[in-house]
């Protein structure tokens, strides 16, 4: 008998213990949701935001706006979130360069671990190597040999200094040793018009944001960056392929909150992107636009970022960049 007291006892008191944190995550959210994009649209971070916002707005209860704060690498829009009320009310959706960037600007205005609390892992997106259309080159051996021949002209565009694609640029430079000057742009979209007319050689850019000037063959394919082929554009030999052994680079990303934001809420938006990653409508959109969905818990995004953070470093510190 005296037993069964203390076990109704311990649940009673377990019970008073966890409802504060339940009674938030059901209360929340009771405004609108900022979802900050630290990129222009047309993207791939900015099409996943725009699909989930649609979907969170239908199961949160509450408007999802996005809102593009591009520029500096992403780290614009991405200090908004970290310096947001932690509250959930502002959310930031993160591509590969916010684990390169603490090595490449001198003076981050935040720390890519402890300014935020990681949501979920939401995506990884293959790169594809662009050539411009006036280059005569159909694979990756045929446009190294145009560039050797023609370094006047061996410009690599980039979405910014540290984003996947600037990375994905040195690592093609320090395998090939060819001498060429990377062009940073504020994003894959504003780099685009200078690929199409030649004023750039070649872009190392996302499925997601340049398949569709590929497949209207605006501009050339040579190559993927990963060293598997990717399912959007499979007759796409890698770069591993085509005699760069061990090259493999992409960008992928997910969702932060900002520091202090409750426990409760963190796993209430977890919750609801992973329902969301599992909509047949969701998974079709984003698998069309080369975006490989992950998912997940919480803390497995925080591992990742962790991981990745160590190997950034060392592909940095290989290419000799000092932060600036």
């Amino acid at each position: 008998m005296r037993l069964t007291k203390i076990i109704k006892h311990i649940v009673f008191v377990s019970a008073f213990l966890i409802s504060p944190a339940s009674a938030l995550a059901q209360a929340y959210p009771t405004q609108t949701i900022k979802f900050i994009v630290p990129a222009p649209p047309g993207g791939a971070i900015d099409l996943i935001a725009r699909v989930l916002s649609e979907k969170l707005t239908a199961s949160l209860g509450q408007s999802v706006i996005v809102e593009n704060k591009p520029g500096a690498s992403g780290n614009i829009g991405t200090d908004l979130v970290a310096k947001a009320a932690p509250d959930g009310h502002t959310i930031g959706i993160v591509a590969g360069s916010h684990n390169i960037n603490k090595f490449i600007f001198k003076d981050l205005p935040f720390d890519p671990e402890k300014s935020f609390e990681p949501i979920i892992y939401t995506h990884v997106v293959p790169l594809v190597f662009a050539i411009s259309p006036q280059i005569p080159a159909k694979t990756l051996p045929e446009f190294i040999s145009w560039m050797r021949a023609n370094p006047d002209k061996a410009k690599v565009a980039t979405s910014g200094r540290g984003s996947a694609q600037d990375m994905a640029a040195l690592m093609f430079r320090t395998a090939t040793g060819l001498d060429m000057l990377l062009v940073p742009y504020k994003g894959s979209s504003v780099a685009h018009p200078d690929l199409l007319a030649g004023r750039t050689a070649l872009f190392i850019d996302t499925i997601s944001a340049i398949q569709t000037q590929i497949k209207a063959g605006t501009v050339g394919a040579v190559a993927v960056s990963t060293l598997k082929r990717t399912a959007a554009l499979p007759d796409l030999p890698t770069a591993d392929e085509q005699g760069l052994k061990g090259y493999d680079a992409n960008t992928n990303g997910g969702l932060l909150a900002p520091a202090g934001t409750p426990k409760a809420i963190i796993n209430r938006l977890n919750a609801e992107v992973n329902a969301a990653f599992k909509l047949p409508d969701v998974r079709a959109k984003l698998n069309a636009a080369g975006i490989e969905i992950q998912g997940g818990t919480p803390q497995a995004y925080a591992d990742l970022i962790k991981s990745d953070l160590a190997k950034w470093r060392k592909v940095v510190e290989a290419a000799g960049i000092k932060p600036e």
